[in-house]
């Protein structure tokens, strides 16, 4: 196989869950609220608002090429129409400081949270919302196009519909099967409205979607309703995606389904009640190049894990995979670990440990752990080590 050059290695982050400061968002008045179902705030999350040369070096000292970061929409227009100078120089000072020291920027402009301002005026469901993301795209684009090297639209839009609108465990908390279709379409109008706007500049970059998948196995009597579940949560939106760049693969697990719906999780489980299963890399992979004609980049893969020697081969499984997908001949241009640091994971609090960086929730060092060493090595020898 001629490995490629230039391919992507690195590891991602998220705004919301490491740089604290959201105050402004619908999930920091969702986690705050007296009924909340989360199991604690955000707060400060990393402090890699504060820190971010701290995580930049790190990412120097392990040799990777790449980082991938999100801005964060409700800092950078707090206010409908207002948008922050400061905000955005801080966000051009991160994505510079990247640039001198050799990481490519892969920069995701919607990452789960919303505006204040957006989600009190009916969020993903206002007639507007893709209006209202292309003119962030637009701004980001204007002020920030130049420092991009690769630009994600929308982290997942099929777990914001699917959490918040069908099994109501993130914002809005809704359950309704209508709502969560018709979030489903408006996701996939507002990455078309903000690739749009990127693509109109200043700078040149690939653009992309950021989509969750799963590797879906299917016992007798699970045929039908994998078909319901895989159409709206991957085939709409990968019939949808065939003019952009490149398809932005997020995979961690595999799901099981039976005659009675979703089955049980056995064998080996991670820290989040997944099944331990890194082949998800080959399968969703081959299954997005397949289906959507445009290369690929996994955008998050990685284990929420207390144990580093499970998560080191998770790692090892989930490289495997990619080494043979790839020798396949399936166009994947990188490969980025979730995530960097232990971080803020959602309703679940800090408990789930995705990093490859423990932080103290404390005084917030950063402390590397050995799977940030082996996945360092592992990238300087894919793929020959993992034949």
């Amino acid at each position: 196989m001629a490995f490629p050059a230039d391919f992507m290695w690195g590891t991602s982050t998220a705004g919301y869950q490491i740089e604290g400061g959201g105050d402004n968002t619908d999930w920091s008045r969702f986690e705050t609220k007296p009924d909340t179902i989360a199991t604690e705030p955000c707060g400060d999350a990393c402090d890699s608002w504060n820190r971010y040369e701290e995580d930049l070096e790190i990412i120097e000292s392990l040799g990777l090429n790449s980082f991938r970061l999100s801005l964060e929409w409700a800092k950078i227009e707090p206010q409908q129409g207002v948008f922050s100078k400061e905000a955005v120089s801080h966000y051009r000072d991160v994505l510079q400081a990247c640039h001198a020291r050799g990481i490519q920027t892969v920069v995701t402009l919607h990452h789960f949270t919303l505006p204040l301002w957006v989600a009190d005026l009916g969020g993903f469901e206002h007639p507007e919302i893709s209006n209202w993301m292309g003119n962030y795209a637009k701004h980001v684009a204007a002020k920030l196009g130049e420092e991009i090297d690769v630009a994600c639209t929308i982290n997942e839009p099929n777990i914001v519909a699917l959490m918040g609108y069908l099994l109501g465990v993130f914002p809005p908390e809704v359950k309704d099967r209508s709502r969560y279709d018709k979030v489903n379409e408006a996701m996939r109008t507002c990455h078309f409205a903000m690739r749009e706007e990127l693509r109109n500049g200043p700078g040149t970059y690939p653009i992309g979607m950021c989509l969750s998948m799963q590797e879906y196995i299917c016992a007798e009597g699970g045929e039908g309703t994998m078909e319901v579940i895989r159409t709206s949560m991957e085939d709409q939106y990968l019939a949808a995606v065939g003019d952009d760049d490149f398809i932005g693969v997020q995979c961690y697990t595999k799901i099981e389904l039976g005659a009675d719906g979703i089955m049980p999780v056995t064998g080996e489980v991670t820290e989040m009640g997944y099944a331990f299963w890194p082949q998800c890399v080959e399968y969703t992979v081959r299954r997005a190049a397949t289906m959507t004609g445009i290369p690929v980049i996994v955008t998050e893969n990685g284990i929420g894990t207390d144990d580093d020697e499970q998560r080191i081969r998770y790692l090892n499984g989930a490289l495997q995979g990619l080494a043979k997908v790839m020798d396949e001949g399936c166009d994947v241009r990188g490969y980025f670990q979730w995530s960097l640091l232990d971080n803020f994971e959602w309703v679940l609090g800090y408990r789930p440990k995705f990093g490859i960086v423990e932080v103290d929730r404390t005084s917030f060092k950063r402390t590397r752990k050995p799977s940030a060493a082996w996945y360092a090595d592992a990238a300087k020898t894919f793929p020959a080590a993992f034949k």
